[in-house]
């Protein structure tokens, strides 16, 4: 069976939501998530404690160092403002988007997949050979939305969140 990944977005303090979120990702059959920013609270992270999770800085967390130290406290990988991890043989870089340098970088990686929040607005296309991923948002969204990935196979599925 191939490897999937959870992709979060913007949960902006929305503990409860996130917590359904990550729940339905790993019902889907997730190993790993990414979250790529705007958690703002611990309480969000709390939801990826115990899990193969990564994160990045999103341009509403503000207490970086705070954030960070309980992060890794959890056991969650924290990756600044851009990150990349291999997923079933494929290489998928993820930063928040509000950095034009961050999202220079990821996509001259030459990673197969760019995944990136901060729109609030689901996003699938190709660009200069990278397959570019926004899985919508957990919060100023209609409806909240996240994404599961399958890396080797491309597919790409966008479960919704109550």
């Amino acid at each position: 069976m191939h490897e999937r990944v959870g992709l979060l977005s913007d949960s902006h303090g929305r503990a409860e939501r996130t917590a359904r979120a990550v729940d339905a990702l790993l019902a889907a059959g997730a190993d790993t998530l990414i979250h790529t920013g705007d958690f703002e609270t611990e309480e969000v992270l709390d939801c990826l404690a115990g899990h193969d999770a990564h994160v990045v800085w999103g341009n509403c967390d503000w207490d970086q160092a705070g954030l960070e130290r309980y992060a890794r406290n959890l056991g969650v990988a924290v990756h600044g403002d851009g990150g990349e991890v291999t997923v079933d043989g494929s290489r998928i870089a993820f930063t928040h988007g509000h950095l034009p340098a961050a999202l220079r970088a990821a996509m001259a990686s030459g990673a197969a997949y760019l995944v990136h929040g901060h729109t609030h607005e689901r996003r699938d296309e190709v660009v200069n050979g990278a397959r570019i991923i926004n899985p919508g948002a957990l919060h100023r969204a209609r409806p909240f939305t996240v994404a599961l990935l399958t890396p080797r196979t491309g597919e790409l599925t966008t479960i919704e969140v109550a």
